[in-house]
């Protein structure tokens, strides 16, 4: 199966950056602005893109300040039952964020879509924690005609 796959350091602790990954309040601030849910092991987070979408994301691990992973419990039928991870590290200044999106299907020209707005929002992360504003939904890059 392939995997959206993708790497960005971030001049700040893995504390500061795992606190946005892992709070509601943090993942608006960086993902999109309608966020909302119970961000706990077990717990269901809705992110919604209106009027174009919605995911539904089951937290399955959470392991502070090091490890997010959630399962794709709703939303477009090519998610649904994949994983998203995001796994950090300690490096001098920086800490390294080694993001998945896996158990897709199939290649389909949607994922190729989502790999390039994964790396939008995770442009956004850094900036959120860095500098305190990152660019979520409705105010990201929009790279096409599915936004």
């Amino acid at each position: 199966m392939p995997d959206i796959l993708h790497r960005v350091g971030i001049k700040s602790s893995p504390n500061a950056v795992y606190e946005a990954l892992s709070s509601i309040e943090g993942l608006a601030g960086w993902w999109t602005r309608t966020t909302r849910g119970d961000g706990s092991v077990g717990g269901v987070i809705q992110f919604r893109f209106e009027p174009r979408g919605f995911f539904d994301m089951k937290v399955l691990e959470l392991e502070p300040p090091r490890h997010v992973l959630w399962e794709v419990v709703d939303g477009p039928a090519e998610w649904i039952g994949t994983r998203v991870g995001f796994d950090l590290r300690e490096e001098d200044d920086h800490t390294i964020v080694l993001f998945r999106h896996q158990g897709w299907k199939e290649p389909v020209e949607f994922m190729h879509h989502c790999s390039t707005k994964w790396a939008v929002f995770l442009l956004s992360l850094k900036s959120y924690v860095e500098s305190g504003t990152g660019t979520p939904y409705p105010d990201d890059v929009k790279i096409d005609n599915w936004n």
